[in-house]
């Protein structure tokens, strides 16, 4: 499903979702597929420090059954379960909204890494809602050279 972005139409009402494991803005086309004229429809951030602000205990200990020795296991990376989290609520807001009629196509503009966490998430209607994927990090672009990328 991913696309080449320079060949890409996005359609009249279509949101555009521009997004990584932190920051999501989802911006509707208010122009037409030949114009595009994309507007901020809404914002979603969270703040996410990094995994050593936000776990202080030391890696857990397994004693192992059949004999006596020992061994760490690895810590859980809270910053990427927080990005995970984050992502996982996108994916269930946009499915809201094409189950509300509220967006009836969407293209998803993620980081490489985020579009991979999202794929999984897209239930039937939202999957078949996405029309295009762009693997590319532009979240942090203004929205002006967001549309210039995708209209090229």
């Amino acid at each position: 499903m991913s696309t080449n972005y320079n060949k890409m139409k996005i359609e009249a009402g279509a949101w555009v979702v521009v997004c990584d494991g932190r920051k999501a803005l989802i911006l509707a086309n208010q122009g037409d597929a030949a114009f595009p004229n994309l507007r901020t429809h809404e914002v979603h951030e969270q703040d996410n420090p990094a995994t050593a602000a936000q776990g202080t205990d030391a890696p857990g200990r397994v004693q192992e059954s059949a004999s006596t020795a020992r061994s760490a296991v690895e810590p859980t990376d809270w910053h990427d379960e927080a990005e995970r989290d984050f992502l996982r609520k996108l994916a269930a807001r946009l499915d809201g909204a094409v189950a509300a009629g509220e967006a009836k196509s969407l293209v998803i503009v993620a980081a490489p890494r985020a579009l991979g966490v999202l794929r999984p998430l897209y239930s039937r209607a939202l999957a078949e809602a996405v029309t295009a994927e762009v693997d590319r990090d532009m979240v942090k672009l203004p929205v002006y050279e967001i549309e210039k990328h995708l209209a090229a």
